[in-house]
């Protein structure tokens, strides 16, 4: 039996048997990784509640064949307490997590960036530091530049020529310049473009100074651009749009 100890964020939760789960776990050191949480689904649990979606965790377990098994349980954040209470904010960490995953194709593969980009995304959401749809869209581009999938916001995404350029393609990675403008190429407003590049840069005294018109647009690019190099959009992200617009 091989144990080992990692500090983790819950992602979601699987029902297992009549009494355990499969915890999916964005690990520190290990990635991402599923292990079985045996008994607690009990009343009598020792470390049910430690382990819910949005937790933040120092655990450790033991190397199984198929999937490992949670031992011990600290609770180090318990960020989906207080994240619940606010529908909004917990929608915008459903989406955090959702993507976390998406971004992890790989199990057992570390993945420190992006584990610090969640993890830190999660505390300033709880901390109610800047508007929750701001936060999503920080961690969304964040993330895709781990990525490697940074858009381009400064200088052509094909050809390099400085901008500024008004043309945004999903396909082309960013802006285009006339010149490189696909037929599918979107127009979006000068300010909607500087506030992608502040949540980009972590520029956030730029950022939250932002009008509604352009937050709003920026995160339908941000969707875009996500599900093109995704494949395939959030389940959570339409839900999420429903509630910062209504």
């Amino acid at each position: 039996m091989s144990l080992y100890r990692d500090q983790a964020i819950v992602l979601r939760t699987q029902k297992l048997g009549e009494a355990d789960r499969i915890i999916t776990l964005f690990t520190r050191e290990h990635g991402r990784i599923k292990a079985v949480a045996k008994g607690v689904r009990r009343t009598k649990s020792r470390f049910g509640a430690r382990l819910e979606p949005a937790s933040y965790v120092d655990l450790q377990l033991y190397t199984g064949r198929t999937f490992d098994t949670i031992t011990q349980v600290v609770s180090i954040e318990n960020y989906g307490d207080v994240l619940s209470s606010d529908y909004q904010s917990w929608t915008v960490a459903s989406a955090i997590l959702e993507a976390a995953e998406r971004f992890t194709p790989a199990e057992h593969e570390p993945a420190l960036q992006q584990f610090l980009l969640v993890s830190g995304s999660l505390k300033v959401l709880a901390e109610k530091k800047y508007d929750a749809s701001l936060i999503l869209d920080a961690y969304l581009l964040r993330s895709l530049a781990v990525a490697g999938y940074a858009p381009s916001l400064t200088v052509c995404s094909r050809c390099d020529a400085p901008g500024p350029h008004k043309f945004f393609s999903l396909q082309g990675g960013g802006l285009v310049c006339p010149s490189c403008k696909p037929s599918a190429s979107a127009a979006p407003a000068q300010a909607t473009l500087d506030l992608m590049a502040n949540l980009l840069t972590g520029n956030w005294e730029q950022a939250i100074r932002s009008e509604s018109k352009n937050r709003i647009e920026a995160s339908g690019l941000i969707a875009a651009y996500l599900q093109w190099h995704l494949e395939r959009g959030l389940r959570s992200l339409p839900l999420v749009e429903r509630i910062s617009r209504g």
